[in-house]
């Protein structure tokens, strides 16, 4: 799992129907001190994230399997878990 913050949405007119109605969003990994750690990458939404929130992103493409029940046929494999409200690195 990562914790991530969003940086925004994308649109897709076409794509593959696992993802159908389900929101794609650009997040940004980052450290416990919240700076930006390594490089951006897409995520599907799974908890009604937005722009600016902080996100836990599970980056395991079987444990995203279990959580959506798609079988091996989902072709997903960065999934937004939660929204983080606080971050106690102490």
């Amino acid at each position: 799992m990562r914790l991530c913050r969003v940086l925004g949405n994308i649109t897709a007119s076409v794509k593959h129907p696992a993802y159908a109605g389900r929101t794609l969003l650009i997040v940004q990994p980052l450290d416990a001190a919240g700076a930006d750690l390594g490089d951006s990458f897409i995520a599907v939404d799974d908890a009604q994230a937005g722009p600016g929130d902080r996100v836990l992103v599970l980056t395991e493409g079987n444990g995203v399997r279990q959580i959506l029940k798609g079988g091996d046929q989902v072709p997903i494999r960065s999934l937004v878990v939660g929204i983080v409200d606080e971050v106690d690195a102490s």
